[in-house]
């Protein structure tokens, strides 16, 4: 379970680290943001991951297209995110 755990929090490091990398602009977090951003994009890669291909999620996380979807969804949560954060930031008059 700690092994598990551990491995979530590291594998959401690097994809959050690697989405961050990939998308352009100033994104405002810190480490502990990063991280949650990379365990946030694991959940939506392995759930569209199963949407488009119907891959069993009995295999694992660690493994190299779970590595790959976890940067993928990070980069889709980072984009919205910063997508967002950039419309809630500009006022109309």
């Amino acid at each position: 379970m700690l092994w598990t755990i551990l491995g979530l929090i590291i594998i959401g490091l690097i994809a959050g680290l690697i989405a961050r990398a990939i998308i352009p602009g100033k994104q405002s977090m810190g480490i502990l943001l990063t991280i949650v951003l990379g365990i946030v994009g694991s959940f939506v890669g392995g759930f569209l991951g199963f949407l488009i291909f119907g891959a069993d999620p009995n295999g694992g996380f660690l493994q190299p297209a779970g590595i790959i979807g976890s940067i993928i969804g990070s980069i889709i949560v980072l984009g919205l995110y910063v997508f967002f954060a950039r419309r809630r930031g500009v006022t109309r008059t």
